[in-house]
């Protein structure tokens, strides 16, 4: 077996284990959230009207709005996409382009 698949196989197993409840020696990352993102502040970092940030990163134009406003935050999951976005913009448009690298 070459060095990718054992490498593969052992991952595979520790999973498995940590599953079953065996966390001794298992390796944890603890992500936090934050509680409030400043959209506005990472769109104009961007230097992007409101319908090109939305655009972009695929936002609807009422909610990013509502949010500028501080009318709704954004939820857990949306606020972790923009930390993203704020830290790298050119990932997430790369990730989320239509068009196939060659």
């Amino acid at each position: 077996m070459s060095q990718v698949g054992k490498s593969l196989l052992k991952g595979a197993e520790e999973a498995l284990a940590y599953a079953k409840g065996h966390h001794k020696g298992a390796k944890r990352t603890v992500v936090r959230v934050p509680k409030h993102v400043d959209v506005r502040e990472i769109r104009e970092e961007l230097h992007m009207t409101h319908e090109v940030f939305a655009a972009v990163f695929g936002f609807n134009m009422r909610t990013l709005e509502k949010w500028e406003q501080g009318v709704r935050n954004p939820e857990g999951p949306t606020r972790a996409y923009l930390q993203v976005i704020k830290r790298d913009p050119m990932a997430v448009q790369k990730a989320l382009s239509s068009r196939k690298s060659a």
